[in-house]
């Protein structure tokens, strides 16, 4: 009997849903920053666990209070997320007693026909007495079909978790080919390689108010890449940022961000990165549109 499912990966921003996801699928297809919503798009990402089970994971945007529009779209991705599952998996970290941004999740699931998860998440920074009491809180307020302590950066337990969710999938067809790891184009995992490599190396106050576009993305008869991307943010000061003295934070990101894209496509990459300022991108639905963060 093949099994076969989609399973939706929830929580605050910042608790590890990435990491979880790239762990799984053992390929870097969700970007990873310690900076709260990295995550900007619903990515489908496709496990095969050869002709037993496919499972299909939804990584979502951490479900905050929304700032501006693309917040809200974000906010309005990983609720719709929610809806039409197999699976839930809410993540949170170490805790003794559950916050206002997780009671916030667990009362938006309140009602769904379908089994939820916890994941303990970062358990390799935490003692067993710090897991008990989460285990304890988490256990009151949500009635867990599994509670799974993990440490999505190293792997510890996620076998265990892989199995109990093939446990719970139901009979059902293999969805996507085989050898296909991910919905979205190629495009759109450079864009995130790129805007990954900002995320990690700039300041704080800039990264939220990024994102990337890519301009063209041609191969060569010898199959060299040949992208060209621009990197938009909100205020000429932040451009300086960007850009750095003598250019050389943005040499840093286009080194950083073309290593990552040559892993992924498995060829040379030639990157040009250009900074340009768009004013309040982030509360423009036609921009929004444009990027890909609205449909």
């Amino acid at each position: 009997m093949f099994k076969s499912g989609f399973v939706s990966i929830i929580g605050r921003p910042n608790v590890g849903k990435s990491t979880l996801t790239n762990r799984i699928i053992g390929e870097k297809l969700s970007i990873v920053s310690s900076k709260p919503q990295t995550t900007r798009n619903n990515i489908m990402s496709i496990y095969n666990k050869g002709d037993e089970a496919q499972l299909i994971f939804v990584d979502t945007p951490g479900l905050h209070k929304p700032k501006n529009k693309l917040g809200s779209e974000m906010v309005k991705m990983a609720t719709e997320s929610v809806g039409d599952v197999d699976l839930l998996v809410f993540i949170t970290e170490p805790q003794s007693k559950v916050g206002k941004g997780d009671q916030f999740i667990l009362d938006n699931i309140k009602g769904k026909n379908v089994p939820v998860f916890l994941l303990i998440n970062k358990t390799d920074k935490s003692t067993p007495e710090e897991i008990a009491e989460t285990i304890t809180a988490y256990s009151e307020a949500y009635p867990f079909k599994e509670i799974v302590p993990i440490s999505a950066i190293n792997g510890n337990n996620v076998d265990t978790l892989i199995q109990l969710m093939v446990d719970y999938m139901p009979e059902g067809p293999r969805y996507y080919p085989e050898d296909m790891i991910t919905d979205r184009q190629e495009r759109f995992i450079v864009m995130e390689i790129i805007r990954e490599k900002a995320l990690r190396l700039l300041e704080q106050e800039v990264p939220h108010g990024i994102a990337v576009e890519i301009l063209s993305m041609k191969t060569t008869e010898k199959g060299t890449y040949k992208i060209e991307a621009n990197m938009l943010c909100e205020k000429s000061s932040h451009k300086g940022i960007i850009i750095g003295k003598n250019g050389a934070m943005l040499k840093k990101i286009s080194t950083y961000a073309r290593q990552d894209i040559e892993k992924f496509l498995d060829a040379k990459v030639y990157l040009r990165i250009w900074v340009k300022v768009k004013e309040e991108w982030r509360d423009s639905p036609f921009l929004l549109r444009e990027l890909g963060y609205k449909e």
